[in-house]
């Protein structure tokens, strides 16, 4: 059986593993778009221009998922641990 405190330090590395994931994302997308663009327009058949939207809306989701299963139960459980 996993305690609360298992738990709460599952969750703090959690957290930090895919802040550090989104960031690495973000700065690849921002340093290397046109290399990065090509290459997946290529891969997947869509336009570079459509590429922009994906991108953003692949980070907005992928923040609000890391935020809602990982970093606001980490909170909560360090709140209650108090």
């Amino acid at each position: 059986m996993i305690t609360l405190s298992q738990l709460t330090e599952f969750l703090g590395w959690a957290s930090i593993i895919n802040i550090a994931i989104l960031t690495l994302v973000t700065l690849s997308l921002m340093l290397m778009r046109e290399k990065v663009s090509s290459i997946h327009s290529k891969m997947f058949g869509v336009k570079k221009e459509d590429l922009s939207q994906i991108y953003f809306n692949y980070l907005a989701n992928y923040k609000a998922l890391t935020t809602i299963f990982f970093i606001a139960p980490y909170f909560s459980l360090k709140i209650m641990a108090i």
